[in-house]
């Protein structure tokens, strides 16, 4: 049986005509989340759905997500020419009582339109990864947020008070490699959580060597939610990480070539300083990063600003400004 409501990404739901907006940045993916009055039984410090936050229900990240008729949201997949934009389907999971009995009659309702379905879900039994890869869904994200079990036990561990555990969200990523392939399974960190430069990159390297996309969020303060008091990341600190994962995943560096001073920022990439900024000025490293066709506009950053991600290709002014970024800050 399906739910009677899912939440839509404000961005996705403008698409789609549920709302009437004007987009800077038109969603890739279809992004949508399990709708339940209850909230998350997790508590997260850095999100809005946690059990102790008290932001509006509406919200993930700085991004809401308003409320339809499962129904209504499915008749616009049917309808909508710009349906053909969406190269992915990406379901956010809240953990609550009945979630798998919801997440199932979601991916059934969106089965039909045979777009690629993710799901980014806290740590499941077997039995459930399992069904959710023969119901269809073709890639599975396990966040770990953090850079460090330090930090995870810190922001969405025990120090917060949750169910969460370092060693389980692990084990949860290896066994749905087992179920959906070792190159299927994603994970998240967020960046401000109080990690080094060298702590996140890392993390990066150990994610990549295990086979699993890690993507990248910035820290944000939301309103109502525990960390609301905390400042994002800088932007250098940011763009540093960024270049040195495309660095890596694209095998162009390894860890070992990187440098670090004793406050653990980055201070050497390996590379020849003119090849490295030949690399910086194809705006690839800064654009949004995850499952393919995801491209999350404004998820971290409102529109008219300085985009931490890009969701699409930079525009000369905007590589000019990481560029000097990066002159201006480099020994």
């Amino acid at each position: 049986m399906n739910p009677d409501y899912i939440r839509v990404s404000i961005g996705t739901a403008a698409v789609l005509g549920l709302v009437s907006m004007q987009l800077d940045a038109v969603p890739t993916t279809a992004y949508l989340m399990l709708y339940t009055t209850k909230h998350c039984r997790a508590n997260c410090g850095f999100c809005p759905q946690a059990r102790e936050s008290q932001a509006r229900s509406d919200a993930l990240s700085r991004i809401f997500w308003p409320q339809f008729s499962l129904e209504d949201v499915k008749r616009r997949f049917e309808s909508s020419e710009n349906v053909k934009s969406f190269k992915r389907i990406c379901i956010q999971i809240i953990n609550y009582e009945n979630f798998f009995k919801d997440l199932l009659g979601v991916i059934n309702a969106f089965q039909e339109f045979k777009i690629p379905i993710s799901v980014s879900v806290q740590p499941l039994t077997e039995n459930q990864m399992k069904t959710l890869y023969q119901s269809g869904v073709s890639r599975i994200g396990i966040p770990l947020d953090a850079a460090t079990k330090t930090i995870f036990d810190q922001v969405k561990g025990k120090g917060m008070k949750s169910p969460y555990k370092w060693e389980t969200h692990l084990e949860s990523i290896k066994m749905a490699q087992s179920i959906f392939g070792s190159k299927n399974v994603s994970t998240h960190l967020i960046i401000g959580l109080g990690e080094t430069e060298l702590d996140a990159i890392k993390f990066i390297e150990t994610m990549i060597d295990s086979q699993v996309l890690p993507a990248l969020f910035t820290f944000t303060p939301v309103r109502g939610a525990s960390f609301e008091n905390r400042s994002p990341p800088t932007l250098f600190h940011y763009r540093k990480i960024q270049l040195a994962r495309y660095l890596l995943i694209n095998n162009i560096c390894q860890f070992r070539d990187f440098a670090f001073n004793e406050k653990g920022e980055l201070i050497k990439f390996g590379i020849p300083k003119d090849r490295l900024f030949e690399i910086i000025r194809t705006g690839k490293p800064f654009l949004t990063s995850g499952c393919s066709g995801c491209n999350r506009p404004f998820y971290n950053e409102r529109p008219g600003t300085i985009l931490f991600n890009y969701p699409q290709q930079l525009t000369e002014e905007e590589i000019k400004q990481v560029t000097d970024l990066f002159e201006a800050n480099m020994q």
